[in-house]
């Protein structure tokens, strides 16, 4: 079931209208989990950062150890034709995928010979400016490479996302803040996250649990092209308890405020605003 609307998919050379099936019973993403997947947004007739994210679904793809077979040229081009099917105005999730359809070694191993790849576009609104989550802790944490294949943007690591989000449904908040192995703050279970003290940012540093977001580095050029001193470093879950704002940052919205972590609540503040402020004046700059 899609989470949009409107959808299109780009599948075996062409485009075609609503949500077509891709995928064979066999396919070894199928019944063993190798898919990999990106996502952009394109709103206004704006897509920031889309060559970043295609380019990124061609690295993960090769870090679940399938092989990529379109460029992120060529992958330009076919996003551009599908978004040219919308008018100017909609806001559209973009997301290209690739998965494994044969096994190798054992049936377990992917064989790189043949490689299934889709884009999905569906129209899916930005949430409000205003729209706030709030957090809680969770028992879950995330893995480290040698446990999981935390450097691509899999589709098998997201179960892992889906019982955080769970747990924290259960207690009556939005989202978790999530601990690395070591029990630091990683991220939230669906965005990194940053927290402001005395009008200066601090996000966790990428420790390689969690993948860096491209939406995050804008985030933290832009800041800091702006004069704000922003900290990548250790952050403790008393931190956050410490401080005056807390957002998260993904492709989906690109800037969600916090109002509260665990009974600890926070303003949707005035950096949190500018952040937002920032991100579309360099989107429409480009």
């Amino acid at each position: 079931m899609a989470t949009g609307t409107n959808l299109r998919t780009y599948f075996e050379g062409t485009w075609h209208e609503g949500d077509v099936p891709v995928m064979k019973a066999g396919d070894h993403g199928a019944w063993l989990g190798t898919t990999v997947f990106d996502g952009a947004r394109f709103v206004d007739g704006l897509a920031p950062d889309l060559d970043l994210h295609l380019d990124r679904v061609n690295r993960s793809a090769e870090a679940l150890m399938i092989n990529p077979t379109v460029t992120t040229e060529r992958m330009l081009e076919i996003v551009w034709e599908g978004l040219a099917l919308y008018p100017k105005e909609a806001a559209v999730y973009v997301r290209p995928m690739y998965w494994g359809i044969d096994g190798g070694h054992l049936g377990i191993l992917p064989d790189k010979g043949a490689t299934g790849f889709a884009v999905s576009l569906e129209e899916m609104p930005m949430a409000a400016p205003d729209a706030a989550m709030t957090l809680t802790r969770t028992r879950f944490r995330r893995p480290v490479l040698e446990d999981a294949v935390v450097d691509a943007k899999a589709g098998c690591l997201y179960p892992n996302n889906a019982r955080m989000l769970a747990e924290a449904h259960a207690k009556g908040y939005s989202n978790a803040l999530v601990a690395d192995a070591l029990g630091n703050v990683a991220e939230s279970a669906s965005a990194n996250v940053f927290m402001v003290r005395d009008g200066e940012v601090f996000t966790p540093i990428a420790n390689g649990t969690f993948l860096s977001g491209i939406t995050r580095a804008r985030h933290i050029d832009n800041l800091r092209t702006n004069g704000v001193t922003v900290h990548e470093t250790v952050l403790s879950f008393d931190d956050f308890r410490t401080a005056d704002e807390v957002f998260l940052s993904g492709n989906l919205n690109k800037v969600t405020p916090v109002t509260e972590f665990d009974g600890t609540m926070y303003q949707h503040g005035p950096v949190t605003r500018r952040v937002r402020e920032m991100y579309w004046d360099w989107a429409l700059s480009e």
